[in-house]
């Protein structure tokens, strides 16, 4: 008996060497992508939990529990200053205390947020999400009609601005609408503006009653964050309560604990700043360093100051890094992850290289859309991947796109039509009950562009993202290029028809068209202005200097100017080539 159960356990032994070795061979992703989709379904059954139990649990409920839980937690670390939970709760219970005395907000207002990265913009953000307030988050970098285009598109009750950006609001002031209250993050503020800083000495602490914020829908509106998208002006991108759920998911997605320290340095008027960063250590219980703006020269010794865990990114920022003149003990750190989107393949190698043994968690998602990849294995150049199962969950195509129409490609049918692996698609996801689109505030002429109708059967919707994509034989995914009239630039979306309408305003232009060219070394597009000028007219280029530096953000700014006698469609940003 004993030889046979012996021989019964050397065949199933030598069986599970064999399919151990075939699963490596046939399926080398298998466990990577269970572990990962486990924990998409995890997070799914979390919030059916939430439902089932009539608890409908936001971000700002789980900070609170943390808060009573472990009050004396460093919750952001600024300066050198730290800022534990109890204290973010307190003081975002001041900001929402004095608009409670002081204003005539309720339940369901926006008001419009303008601040850097700094603490008070957390503690007026989680204040007025205590008073159950949309907050709309504006670009900082932003000035002169772009603001006032932003303001008047999210149609706040009030206007809270940080004491180093007051002077942006006061050039506006006269133009902005009457009801508007603005309120400055100062003592001394301008006439027109009411001090927010100094009605906190006296506001008070106590927590202020849930059902202020209490929600009954998870798809109710939370944040406006404003995106260029792919075609136009700045829009303001409706975030959910869910949204924000599932963004807050991905650091602990990636394997974040409630141990890891992060560092953020993007802005956190962005939804990766603020969504996957801040809301993301909320989830965790984590501690965060906060960065008023990104500096190479102090990363690495921030990173050792406070013993940083995981970063946020963007390609430049990595860029930026390995341009750094090398030091001894570069390696000499505690960080093991890295996470966001747009490094290219030679800068991960050389980043890798040089700084040691980072895990990079490059991903994918646009502000607006639901649907978002993971590159959980850690692959050179992808920003995802996709499988069968993964499909089923969030469904998407890649569809054949014409560049010459900036349109989909149909079929005799009218069909769009698939691509073949390895041949950039444009990238859809379908609209549904469980994957909704929540489109932008204003004009509903903004969302219903971004939606394609009678995709692949008569009454299928799908959002198009702008985005191409290219998938792999392994089914791996790789950012091509975007579509419209926006290009990206120092991790920014640029409009191109907002560049060409300030240079336009000029009275020696008769014509500006904008587009992105590749420069080769950088990320994304440089923009290139190509004008003709009006008849008997000479180009100034001092006032032309002036026009767009004074009224576009720096990212925004063209780096390449193109005289032309006519347009004549030469400026079609895909076929333009690389500037050396």
């Amino acid at each position: 008996m004993a030889p046979m159960l012996l021989s019964w356990l050397t065949v199933l032994g030598a069986g599970m060497v064999v399919l151990h070795f075939l699963q490596k061979l046939l399926f080398p992703y298998f466990w990577d992508d269970f572990w990962f989709l486990l924990k998409v379904v995890l997070v799914g059954i979390r919030l059916e939990k939430y439902k089932k139990r009539g608890e409908l649990v936001t971000v700002l409920d789980k900070f609170l529990i943390h808060a009573k839980r472990q009050p004396r937690k460093p919750f952001i670390i600024y300066e050198g200053d730290i800022y534990t939970y109890q204290d973010v709760d307190k003081r975002s219970s001041r900001v929402a205390h004095v608009f409670l005395n002081h204003s005539s907000l309720k339940k369901g207002d926006t008001v419009a947020l303008l601040m850097s990265n700094e603490p008070d913009f957390i503690h007026v953000w989680f204040g007025l999400a205590k008073l159950g307030c949309v907050v709309a988050f504006l670009n900082s970098n932003i000035r002169a009609n772009s603001l006032l285009n932003c303001i008047r598109t999210c149609g706040p009750t009030a206007l809270v601005v940080g004491e180093d950006l007051l002077g942006s609001v006061e050039e506006i002031l006269p133009s902005l609408p009457e009801d508007i209250s603005v309120w400055g993050m100062k003592d001394s503020v301008p006439q027109g503006v009411i001090s927010l800083k100094e009605k906190l000495g006296t506001s008070s602490d106590e927590p202020v009653p849930r059902s202020r914020h209490v929600v009954s829908c998870l798809k109710s509106t939370c944040l406006y964050i404003f995106t260029s998208g792919t075609t136009g002006l700045p829009k303001a991108a409706v975030i959910s309560q869910l949204q924000v759920l599932r963004g807050s998911a991905a650091l602990w997605a990636f394997g974040c604990t409630a141990d890891d320290i992060v560092y953020i340095t993007l802005p956190l008027y962005h939804s990766s700043g603020a969504i996957l960063g801040i809301s993301g250590c909320v989830e965790l219980g984590a501690t965060c360093v906060l960065k008023k703006k990104f500096s190479a020269s102090q990363f690495w010794s921030d990173c050792k100051k406070y013993d940083v865990t995981v970063f946020q990114y963007i390609g430049e920022l990595c860029r930026y890094l390995c341009k750094q003149p090398k030091r001894e003990g570069e390696k000499d750190h505690k960080v093991r992850l890295a996470i966001g989107n747009g490094i290219r393949s030679d800068v991960w190698r050389e980043f890798l290289d040089r700084f040691g043994n980072i895990k990079m968690c490059e991903l994918y998602g646009a502000t607006e859309a639901s649907i978002s990849f993971m590159n959980h294995t850690g692959k050179i150049g992808a920003v995802g991947r996709t499988n069968f199962f993964y499909k089923l969950l969030f469904t998407f195509d890649l569809i054949k796109f014409d560049f010459q129409k900036d349109e989909p490609m149909r079929n005799e049918q009218g069909w769009c039509i698939h691509v073949k692996k390895g041949e950039p698609g444009l990238l859809i996801s379908r609209v549904h009950a469980k994957n909704p689109f929540f489109g932008y505030a204003g004009s509903y002429k903004h969302t219903k562009d971004k939606l394609l109708c009678d995709v692949f059967k008569k009454g299928d919707v799908y959002l198009n993202t702008g985005d191409l994509i290219v998938q792999d034989q392994d089914n791996f995914l790789y950012f091509w290029d975007r579509t419209g009239d926006t290009f990206r630039w120092k991790g920014e979306n640029v409009a191109t028809t907002e560049v060409a309408d300030v240079i336009g305003m000029l009275d020696f232009i008769q014509e500006a068209n904008v587009y992105g060219v590749a420069v080769s070394g950088y990320e994304g597009r440089a923009g290139m202005a190509s004008i003709i000028l009006k008849p008997n007219e000479s180009l100034d280029l001092e006032k032309l200097y002036e026009q767009v530096v004074t009224s576009l953000p720096a990212y925004a700014c063209p780096r390449f100017l193109r005289i032309q006698a006519g347009m004549g469609g030469a400026a079609k940003r895909f076929h333009q080539p690389q500037c050396a």
